[in-house]
């Protein structure tokens, strides 16, 4: 079930309007009932993975009791560990097995070994690194006496299969969650309203601004070798809009979804395209995702305490891993280590946390300094995602060295994409607007006159019916 469905736009209404129904019986059935919404939901994808799903969080809330429960450190790491390793090597298998087998095989052949070995025809659960980590988190932090382990299989299990969070993220905490699902809710008419107006900015973001710069992306990414290096740098630039209006929008929805609910999830993007400089895209970009390696992954290793080797290998592990964890090919795994040489120079000279603040803020515009900052910030990220779109490094090699040695061609100027790029101009002063808030559209209900607002909300939504049309998947759907 996809939140740009028209199946979505029926079963939001009916569960919104059943679980405040509860709200006066008993904060359990209400619970009782996100869960089997949830797990409806789930199913919707592929019900036979929903299976797997329900494992995944028996494993935890078993592990986390087990945990808790022992006495011995040694037991305690027992359980830890057995967690961790059936969680990842389900992950394994679903998500890595065949890349792994294939690249051993390749390295392989280069020394004149050849081999067989038998690859799986598998579908990947669609959310599963997602969730994974939601386990793994929790494990975790019980391990480290963090949190106490959960010992409502319901509450827990909302935590890890909450509908709006669950295939696409953000990646919640139970330092986070876990209590505000344990807690009363109230019905906020502000806080619905606000719900509302975020899901309307992420299905903008997603139908008009990311399925619009899908097709011209793909076009180009498809056919490289007949454009012109100006016509690959717009490719690579409606690529880069199209993964942000994509995922970002997707966890608009999600906010503003929970929103409806009474729940405030952690907040997954916050404007990485004004960043200043690659450290602070990093703070801006799926920050559920980073700050979870950081926390998990970085600091366990170290973090930026030790010397400069051992920065290097830290810096180089996370970034490694989160191209690895958003898929089994090695164009991820270069994204993420370019990545990771972007970083490395700013960390090196501790200059990566010197753009803490919101750019410009209070101001209209930018410093030209800030400009330029953003700009080159941005055209470094934009030259990364080539090899995050293309279908291997070959291609990604093949459409950088032609979008460069013929830069000056003429350019071939679709006239069909000139009403895309409005659209983008007039997404890009709204987000800018709203830079300094959580969402866009957030403070707009509170700084002009009610005709002004529902002219501009009007107007959004004759944009979406628009542009919609197919119902498209969101990119993240796939890790």
């Amino acid at each position: 079930m996809l939140f740009n469905s028209f199946d979505f736009a029926l079963f939001l209404p009916i569960v919104f309007a059943l679980y405040w129904l509860l709200n006066r019986k008993s904060l359990k059935l209400q619970n009782l009932l996100i869960l089997v919404a949830s797990y409806f939901f789930y199913a919707c994808w592929d019900w036979k993975f929903l299976f797997l799903l329900i494992f995944s969080t028996l494993l935890d809330y078993f592990s986390g009791i087990k945990i808790e429960k022992s006495i011995s450190k040694a037991r305690r790491k027992f359980w830890l560990i057995l967690s961790i390793s059936i969680n990842l090597g389900f992950l394994g298998i679903f998500k890595y097995y065949n890349f792994f087998i294939e690249s051993f095989t390749e390295l392989f052949s280069v020394f004149g070994m050849k081999f067989h070995p038998t690859t799986l025809n598998i579908i990947l659960p669609v959310g599963i690194s997602f969730y994974t980590f939601h386990g793994l988190s929790y494990i975790i932090d019980v391990y480290k006496k963090r949190i106490v382990a959960e010992k409502n299989i319901v509450d827990y299990s909302v935590f890890v299969s909450f509908f709006p969070l669950l295939v696409a993220g953000p990646i919640e905490r139970a330092t986070h969650l876990l209590p505000q699902i344990k807690e009363k809710r109230k019905f906020s008419y502000l806080q619905s309203v606000d719900g509302l107006r975020q899901i309307l900015w992420g299905l903008f973001k997603k139908i008009v601004i990311a399925d619009g710069c899908a097709g011209f992306a793909n076009q180009i990414f498809d056919n490289h070798q007949d454009y012109s290096g100006g016509m690959l740098i717009l490719g690579a630039v409606f690529f880069a809009f199209q993964i942000y209006g994509d995922f970002s929008g997707y966890s608009d929805i999600a906010l503003g979804t929970a929103r409806l609910f009474g729940f405030e999830l952690l907040q997954n993007f916050s404007f990485p395209y004004f960043s200043r400089d690659i450290a602070e895209f990093w703070r801006r970009w799926h920050i559920s995702l980073s700050s979870w390696f950081r926390d998990y992954v970085y600091i366990p290793l170290g973090g930026s305490k030790g010397g400069v080797g051992m920065k290097i290998r830290n810096t180089f592990a996370i970034f490694l891993l989160s191209g690895l964890w958003h898929g089994a090919n090695w164009t991820f795994i270069v994204w993420g280590a370019l990545n990771a040489l972007y970083f490395l120079p700013l960390l090196l000279t501790n200059k990566n946390r010197v753009n803490l603040g919101i750019v410009a803020q209070g101001k209209s515009f930018p410093s030209l300094r800030e400009l330029w900052s953003i700009l080159i910030t941005f055209t470094l990220t934009t030259i990364a995602w080539v090899f995050f779109r293309a279908n291997d490094l070959n291609h990604a090699i093949s459409y950088l060295k032609r979008m460069f040695l013929h830069l000056f061609d003429k350019l071939q100027f679709d006239p069909e994409i000139f009403p895309l790029l409005v659209v983008i101009v007039f997404f890009f002063i709204v987000e800018w607007k709203g830079r300094e808030n959580k969402f866009a559209l957030e403070r707009f209900a509170f700084t002009q006159p009610r005709i002004v607002r529902i002219g501009f909300y009007y107007s959004i939504l004759m944009l979406i019916l628009l542009f919609g049309g197919k119902e498209q998947q969101f990119i993240y759907f796939q890790f």
